[in-house]
């Protein structure tokens, strides 16, 4: 019987094995590639949430202000650019200031004694770093309405539910808000020309 042979393109079984195994290489390879790519497509999103946005970054920056053509007995403000809170900075009479300096029985927490509400170089009867300069958020601490300035009588009014501050934002008692005025962090960058939201210790 005469050998015959045959154009049979297929391997013999050894070398289908090593083809299924490279191929097999590749398609696992391909995969993992393909697969960790989708990965970080979608990993870059949530991780980018977790840094703040440049909206929350600009709430929470300081702001400068001008009190260069503040007289004494305004109010500029409210401010409504620190942490989306608005700011009252007024400039006392020389009166006003004698008067804060005063014992006032009326008042609830005439020491501000809730610490929570001012920085330790506001504790003192202006509550400020300047007698005559007062810096507060503008939020009444009882339901966070914004107050009303009323120089002619020396005090804040929240017309919402009736409490009454002086002006160093320091509430009378018998009224709905709880607390003092909050003082900011702030700081003289120049004789008229304010920081608010930053402390000397922090510049």
């Amino acid at each position: 019987m005469s050998d015959v042979e045959t154009d049979d393109p297929r391997p013999d079984e050894g070398d289908a094995g090593n083809v299924d195994k490279t191929r097999r290489r590749l398609l696992v390879g391909s995969t993992a590639i393909v697969g960790g790519i989708g990965v970080a497509g979608a990993a870059i999103p949530f991780v980018k949430s977790w840094n703040p946005s440049a909206k929350a970054r600009a709430l929470g920056a300081p702001i400068e202000v001008d009190i260069s053509k503040l007289n004494p007995g305004e109010m500029l403000g409210p401010i409504p650019a620190w942490r989306g809170r608005p700011v009252f900075v007024i400039r006392r009479t020389p009166e006003t200031v004698e008067q804060l300096a005063s014992d006032n029985p009326e008042l609830a927490d005439p020491e501000s004694k809730n610490e929570e509400m001012q920085p330790a170089y506001a504790k003192n009867r202006w509550r400020s770093r300047k007698p005559e300069i007062g810096v507060y958020e503008g939020l009444c601490t009882h339901l966070g309405c914004s107050p009303k300035f009323r120089g002619e009588e020396n005090s804040f009014f929240c017309v919402c539910h009736g409490s009454v501050f002086d002006l160093a934002g320091r509430v009378f008692k018998n009224k709905p808000a709880p607390d003092n005025l909050p003082v900011p962090p702030y700081r003289f960058e120049t004789e008229n020309l304010i920081v608010i939201g930053e402390d000397e210790e922090h510049a």
